[in-house]
């Protein structure tokens, strides 16, 4: 049985290696492009707010730059943007990627028989019309113990440190240290895959 052919182009504006993942197992065929923008210029109490706020400017980045290169009149088939953010929270305080390793390592150490929040945005833009639909999604994540030594290999590594809250629950150094996680793992990944897919039939 052949695909059907998607009835718009689909952008994922994000470089993250789980946000592609998990876009590629919904089924997805898309492009992706990342917006620079300066992310601690954007400031905001809650982090609800926050993750709205960045996944806007993002979004509106991605646009501009899209439409120096693209000629959206000529084309019949509408793009649609999907642009996200994740921050974590952990006893009311916004994490975002760490600045160090020493902060990096502060963060694990933080979680160890605790828990913490990861809060994702997702936005979706119909490049065509216009229309523009956002929501954000909360998971609680608790954790056992992580022993120093498996906090060293994971600095040693070096992902933890492009992850926002040096989270990476999906890690198989991480997960045998996570003891309960209430809500999707996709979520805490950077792109709930339900929200996704309901705000990009929205805006179709």
């Amino acid at each position: 049985m052949e695909a059907i052919a998607p009835q718009y182009k689909l952008i994922l504006g994000s470089s993250s290696t789980a946000r592609k993942k998990i876009l590629g197992d919904m089924g997805y065929e898309f492009t992706t492009m990342s917006a620079d923008i300066d992310e601690k210029a954007i400031r905001k109490e809650k982090p609800e707010d926050l993750v709205m706020a960045l996944a806007e400017a993002k979004a509106d980045a991605i646009i501009s730059k899209f439409r120096k290169i693209e000629n959206l009149e000529k084309d019949v088939n509408p793009t649609i943007l999907v642009a996200a953010d994740t921050v974590v929270v952990y006893e009311g305080v916004v994490r975002e990627k760490p600045s160090s390793e020493a902060e990096a390592r502060q963060f694990m150490k933080d979680y160890a028989n605790g828990h913490a929040a990861t809060v994702s945005s997702v936005l979706v833009t119909n490049l065509a019309t216009g229309s523009r639909r956002g929501e954000w999604d909360k998971v609680e994540i608790y954790f056992h113990d992580i022993p120093d030594e498996v906090i060293d290999k994971l600095i040693e590594e070096g992902t933890v440190l492009y992850a926002a809250g040096g989270l990476i629950i999906e890690h198989p150094l991480v997960l045998p240290y996570i003891k309960e996680v209430v809500g999707s793992t996709d979520s805490v990944m950077g792109l709930p895959k339900a929200l996704t897919e309901r705000l990009i039939k929205e805006v179709l």
